[in-house]
């Protein structure tokens, strides 16, 4: 994959925005209530490669425009997605092969979304309307959950006959536990941002779409004024240590710190505290 710039990237279902250091990735098909179709997961590990890419950005607020976060997947134009071109010779393929070329495009999918997990900065998902099933995949790869009072929130695939396979399964149990995400998964209900912030699904509950867009990008660029090499390193510990016992955890960061301790950034954050000022990174 050619990695764009930000301002090179371009796509019919996103969009991208910078303020100072803080990026806005918008999911950009209001007209279809932001339903993911093949561009959305062609599309979205190109977005995010270019915003990650960029040393200017410090902090992603992943939002919406039009009345719904997202409706998740979008069944008509995927609808082929378990099955498999002819072969050569214009025969059917055999189970094996449709079977074959079905787990071939899940992984697609679910790299497109892994792609926002494995973003080295902080991304924020900011959640108005509807939020269903790849849309819970979505926000589960965040590292932060905000969300309008008027969100509603389904694991929904059961309701379809499938299960639940781009993540939401994987992620959500150290989210909000196993019992809830039993809970949610099984039964395929909706439940309220309310509900979604008493489980832990969200940080936050704002008052209306543009609350949780201010919302977030306020958090954003505060998260932005701390020192990139410090919010990158303890994004990039947190991840290493969701597999590591307490003790592999904190020799994991003591090994990270004994690299990246002496920095610049450190240098300019005793500089600011000794002269009673507000400190200035500069990622170096």
């Amino acid at each position: 994959m050619t990695v764009p710039t930000i301002a090179s990237f371009t796509s019919e279902v996103f969009a991208i925005e910078v303020d100072g250091h803080v990026a806005t990735l918008w999911l950009d098909r209001p007209e279809k209530r932001n339903a993911m179709g093949p561009a959305f997961w062609d599309d979205l590990p190109v977005a995010m490669a270019a915003i990650g890419g960029d040393p200017s950005v410090r902090a992603v607020v992943i939002a919406a425009r039009g009345p719904h976060f997202s409706v998740g997947l979008d069944l008509v134009s995927m609808a082929g997605i378990g099955g498999a071109p002819e072969t050569a010779d214009g025969s059917r393929p055999s189970i094996a092969g449709r079977a074959w070329h079905a787990r071939a495009e899940i992984t697609r999918l679910q790299a497109s979304v892994t792609a926002v997990a494995d973003c080295p900065v902080p991304v924020i998902a900011a959640v108005h309307g509807w939020c269903i099933g790849g849309g819970v995949d979505l926000i589960a790869a965040c590292d932060i959950r905000l969300a309008s009072a008027d969100a509603q929130f389904s694991v929904r695939e059961t309701k379809i006959a499938i299960v639940a396979d781009v993540g939401s399964l994987q992620r959500l149990p150290a989210i909000i536990g196993k019992g809830h995400v039993a809970e949610l998964a099984f039964t395929g209900k909706d439940i309220t941002a309310d509900r979604a912030a008493a489980i832990g699904l969200l940080n936050h509950v704002s008052t209306d779409a543009d609350a949780v867009l201010a919302d977030a990008r306020a958090m954003a660029a505060e998260i932005a004024a701390n020192s990139p090499l410090a919010v990158q390193g303890t994004k990039a510990v947190l991840a290493a240590c969701e597999d590591r016992t307490v003790a592999e955890g904190l020799d994991y960061v003591a090994t990270w710190n004994s690299a990246f301790l002496a920095s610049d950034d450190l240098a300019e954050a005793m500089a600011a505290f000794m002269e009673k000022r507000p400190a200035s990174f500069t990622g170096r």
